[in-house]
């Protein structure tokens, strides 16, 4: 019987980015740069892990100050009210060799709502020091209207400014 295990991100190896199209042409990439989270597991067996994770607003970065601002505000995020996005799956599920897929709450401006994201294991090595690594790369994709985040601009020509989709992208490895 193998032993529970906890495994911890490493923020160092690891990146959450999300992306979303403008004005429904050309995609704009974000990434929140602080970010934690576990994943709770019978040793090397993911089949039924418990995975938390969390991300503070307020490192949200596109690469532009101005609209990472405006994400920040409320008319998105509201980071000044709810600082944290979060996620506790309730199901993590094999599909095959490489792949689960997690269900579980996501968490956004005081919003909860139930997703399922993919999970891609990437495997498992030892570091130069001896520690055990294993590495999941994570996709899903969610309606940020779902969440309250509902300001859009229309152009003139009578386009949105903002999809409605946005898609996850987490490249994440534990320890």
């Amino acid at each position: 019987m193998e032993s529970k295990k906890v495994w911890g991100i490493d923020p160092t190896h690891s990146e959450v980015q999300f992306k979303i199209k403008h004005l429904v042409i050309s995609t704009v990439t974000g990434q929140f740069t602080d970010f934690s989270g576990e994943i709770h597991s019978n040793g090397d067996n993911f089949e039924g892990a418990k995975a938390k994770f969390e991300a503070q607003i307020a490192s949200i970065s596109t690469n532009n100050t101005d609209r990472d601002g405006h994400l920040k505000s409320a008319d998105f995020f509201d980071a000044e009210n709810f600082p944290v996005l979060s996620f506790e799956s309730t199901e993590f599920n094999r599909v095959d060799d490489g792949s689960f897929e997690m269900k579980g709450k996501m968490s956004i401006r005081g919003v909860s709502k139930e997703i399922t994201l993919n999970a891609e294991y990437g495997g498992q090595m030892t570091d130069f020091y001896g520690n055990v690594k294993v590495g999941f790369e994570i996709s899903g994709k969610i309606s940020r209207k779902d969440f309250g985040l509902t300001w859009n601009g229309v152009t003139e020509a009578g386009g949105i400014v903002v999809s409605d989709e946005v898609k996850l992208l987490l490249n994440l490895q534990f320890s």
